[in-house]
C-alpha cells in the first residue's frame, strides 16, 4: 500500500475511468443536481429534499436535518458546527441556501483535512477513492487492516474515506496512542466509486468557496462567533464518551460545556444545541440546567435499531435546546408553532 509496494497477479486490479458530473443548482427546488447521477447516489432528508453526504459518520442527524433546520433564522451570516463530524446540518443548510458561509470545525485533524479535500480537491479524492476501492481482493479484512495501518501512518484523507466506509457501524474509535483502530464491517465493501463521486462532488459544489475548515478546541472557536452567527453544536453523547475514554480523542465535560453555553448567552449568541435524550421512560444524559432558560424541545428520532432488535417498541427521542438570543430572532410565534407541531408528532409516536 505505500509507495512502491503493488499487488501482482489477480489481487492487481486498475482503476475504471468514470465520467466526470456537472453539478449545478436546481432553481426550481434549490436542489442541488448531476447530469449523470446514479440511482444509488441519490440521498433524501426527510422532506424530500436531495442532499450529498460523502462522510458515513455515527451519530449524524442526517434524518433529523430537516427539523433541526426549521428553527434556523431567516438571515446567518455564517453556520458555524463546532463538532461538525459528517456535517449533516451544515450540507442540509447549504443545499437550501440558509447561511452566506460555514465553519466546519472538530478536534479530530484527519476528519477536518477529510473535509478540506472534499471541498477543495473532489475530483482527486473522488478518483483516489476508486482506486482503493477496486484494489479490494477476496480477503477484505486482510485490505481493510493494510489500509487502516497507512492511515495510521500517513493520514492521508482517501484512506480515511476508505475506512469509515467500511467501518463497524461507521463508527471511530481511536487507542489510547490516538490511532485509529476500529474493526471493519466483512458485509460492507463501502460505497461504489460512482456513488461516492456524486457525494463528493455535490458536497463540494455546495461548500466551495463559502466554507472554512479547522481543528480547534470549540471553546476557542464559539469566542469568535457574532449575534449574525448561529452556532450548531453536537457534541460526543455524554456516557459514552470522556478523557478517558480512548474510543473518542477527547471528550466534552458537562460542567465545562454549561459554562460555554452561560457565556454564549451573555454574548447574545444565537445557538442550538443537541444533547441529550429518552428512549421511552429512560434518559440519555443530565439535560441542561433551566438556568440557562433554553427552549427545550423533543424531536421524535423513531425505534433505534437496537430496541427493533430487542422486539421492543420504545421510541427514542432527541432533545434539542434553543438559546435566548434565538428565540428573540425567530419570534414568539414561530417558536410556539414549531415547539406545538413537535409535541404532536410526538403524541402520534408514543401511540
Amino acid at each position: 500500500m505505500r509507495k512502491g509496494v503493488r499487488r501482482s497477479g489477480k489481487q492487481a486490479r486498475k482503476s475504471r475511468p468514470t465520467r466526470l458530473r456537472a453539478f449545478r443548482p436546481n432553481t426550481k427546488s434549490g436542489m442541488w443536481a448531476t447530469g449523470d447521477i446514479s440511482k444509488t447516489g441519490i440521498v433524501f432528508d426527510a422532506d424530500g429534499t436531495r442532499v450529498p453526504h460523502p462522510i458515513p459518520y455515527q451519530g449524524s442527524k442526517r434524518n433529523l436535518s430537516s427539523q433541526i433546520l426549521s428553527y434556523f433564522p431567516n438571515h446567518i451570516s455564517t453556520l458555524i458546527e463546532p463538532f461538525v463530524g459528517s456535517g449533516a446540518i451544515t450540507l442540509a443548510a447549504a443545499v437550501r441556501g440558509l447561511a452566506e458561509n460555514y465553519h466546519l470545525n472538530d478536534l479530530n485533524a484527519p476528519l477536518v483535512e477529510l473535509w478540506r479535500t472534499i471541498i477543495e480537491e473532489p475530483n482527486k479524492l473522488a478518483k483516489k477513492y476508486e482506486t482503493i476501492w477496486h484494489e479490494q481482493h477476496a480477503d477484505r479484512r486482510e485490505y481493510y487492516c493494510e489500509v487502516r495501518n497507512e492511515f495510521n501512518h500517513t493520514r492521508k484523507p482517501h484512506h480515511f474515506l476508505y475506512l469509515l466506509a467500511r467501518c463497524v457501524k461507521a463508527s471511530v474509535r481511536y487507542n489510547s496512542k490516538g490511532e485509529f483502530n476500529q474493526s471493519p464491517d466483512n458485509r460492507r465493501m463501502g460505497a461504489m466509486p460512482s456513488t461516492m463521486r456524486d457525494h463528493v462532488l455535490g458536497a463540494s459544489y455546495l461548500l466551495r468557496g463559502k466554507a472554512k475548515c479547522t481543528a480547534e478546541d470549540y471553546k476557542t472557536l464559539v469566542q469568535r462567533a457574532s449575534a449574525e452567527d448561529l452556532v450548531y453544536m453536537d457534541p460526543p453523547y455524554q456516557g459514552v464518551s470522556g478523557d478517558r475514554d480512548s474510543r473518542y480523542l477527547r471528550g466534552v465535560p458537562f460542567d465545562e460545556f454549561v459554562e460555554v453555553l452561560r457565556d454564549l448567552n451573555k454574548r447574545q449568541i444565537s445557538y442550538i444545541v443537541s444533547y441529550d435524550g429518552r428512549t421511552g421512560d429512560k434518559i440519555h444524559g443530565r439535560t441542561l440546567p433551566h438556568t440557562l432558560q433554553l427552549k427545550h424541545i423533543e424531536l421524535a428520532a423513531g425505534r433505534s435499531s437496537q430496541e427493533t432488535l430487542l422486539g421492543r417498541t420504545a421510541v427514542t427521542y432527541e432533545s434539542l435546546y434553543l438559546s435566548p438570543a434565538l428565540e428573540k430572532r425567530l419570534g414568539p410565534s414561530r417558536t410556539h408553532c414549531k415547539a406545538t407541531v413537535e409535541q404532536l408528532v410526538l403524541l402520534g409516536a408514543s401511540r
